[in-house]
């Protein structure tokens, strides 16, 4: 890998590329160590009207696989600087991918559905054998109806899990891994009764429905479970009053909300120290670690090890700090080139990205679903006021 990393030296037999060892047959795109930054694991950016016409084509790679990478280059604010951190990372993981035969070809969507087809198009009349994008939600079904009838498969980045399915594969943080691994980690340290309050958004229901889920398939139960709006109080009254028929108590939200719902719920006569709180991988924010009442809360989020070093490497050639999302973006070119170089002509194929045994990459491991959901290999961190620390690591392996 180019720049310095803090990674133990690979065992014998491997070389110094971003890919590749095997996990059960399946391409292994392999992590470096580090510490994460802070950040909002499923903030999508938003997308504004485009900041100009768009970008001219940009190609990336002369080898003969070529591969789609759809971004909103030229959207304003956060989304325009979100999709040129990502395109720079991309053209890191072939900058750092021993001789990749991969061509990627840029296109720019401006973060509209219109431009996600049209891109899709241009890629794909190109000789796109595989699309990596588009980041967001509206755009992923555009992009889809063109893939489709090809037979061409899409690794899109968006959290929303409504738009995967047959041929389109998210690689996006989503909060459902989250709550599969906070629910089990608790369960196995003896918590069986749960409680939990989560905003009345859409981030809140498909928290909901995993959690349910989670908590039923562990043999527990919820005592408790009350959505909030605007409005904490009442919820945080109903939770407190059932507090004392739980052991374990899940906020799942972003930073800022977290402490003022561990407020409010102190303000309706919680003792919070006195159950085990859990939350997602949201909660990596300075905010949570510096409120009094959230220390010893345990959350599920990526293996710090990754991050830190990826943006020490993008410090060096860029000369500025990536995205959080620019992993993603990283991780699937790398993948691409993995499979280009190890699977032949089923190199995209279904069977091949669904592999049960997965792929390893910046953020740990991860596979994808045959709906297009992904899971991933997730750590479980503990607040501390001087930063979180893993008490359990993320998987090695996933289970069968």
């Amino acid at each position: 890998m180019a720049g310095p990393h803090n990674r133990k030296s690979p065992p014998s037999g491997t070389t110094r590329r971003t890919a590749l060892g095997l996990i059960m047959g399946a391409p292994l795109l392999s992590a470096c160590s580090g510490v994460q930054q802070t950040l909002n694991q499923y903030s999508t950016p938003e997308a504004g009207p485009s900041a100009g016409p768009q970008q001219q084509p940009q190609a990336i790679g002369t080898g003969q696989v070529k591969v789609g990478l759809i971004l909103p280059l030229s959207a304003s604010g956060n989304a325009g600087v979100a999709a040129q951190s990502m395109r720079n990372a991309a053209e890191m993981a072939l900058a750092e991918f021993q001789n990749p035969n991969i061509q990627l070809l840029i296109k720019d969507d401006a973060g509209s559905p219109q431009g996600a087809s049209q891109g899709t198009q241009q890629a794909l009349s190109e000789g796109a054998e595989i699309i990596l994008g588009p980041l967001f939600a509206g755009s992923v079904p555009a992009a889809a109806q063109l893939t489709r009838p090809r037979g061409t498969s899409m690794i899109a980045f968006s959290t929303d899990s409504s738009v995967a399915g047959r041929g389109v594969y998210l690689l996006s943080f989503l909060p459902e891994s989250d709550i599969n691994r906070i629910v089990d980690y608790a369960s196995g340290i003896g918590k069986h009764s749960f409680a939990a309050m989560v905003p009345e958004n859409a981030y809140g229901n498909v928290v909901e429905a995993a959690f349910k889920q989670a908590v039923s398939r562990k043999n527990g139960r919820v005592v408790a479970f009350e959505k909030y709006g605007a409005d904490r109080a009442t919820p945080a009254r109903n939770v407190a009053q059932a507090l004392g028929q739980a052991d374990a108590l899940l906020i799942a939200d972003d930073g800022d909300s977290v402490v003022a719902t561990a407020d409010a719920l102190t303000a309706a006569g919680a003792n919070l120290r006195n159950i085990q709180l859990l939350g997602t991988g949201l909660w990596d924010n300075p905010r949570v670690s510096a409120s009094p009442v959230l220390q010893g809360g345990l959350y599920a989020a990526p293996d710090p090890a990754g991050f830190r070093s990826f943006a020490g490497r993008y410090r060096t050639k860029f000369g500025g700090e990536p995205v959080r999302t620019a992993t993603l973006a990283y991780d699937a070119v790398a993948l691409v080139a993995a499979l280009a170089r190890t699977q032949g002509a089923q190199r995209f194929a279904p069977e091949t990205l669904t592999n049960p045994s997965g792929f390893a990459g910046i953020d740990g491991l991860f596979r994808f679903r045959s709906d297009g959901t992904n899971e991933r290999g997730l750590a479980v961190m503990k607040v501390a006021s001087g930063g979180s620390t893993a008490v359990a690591g993320s998987p090695k392996s996933f289970g069968a």
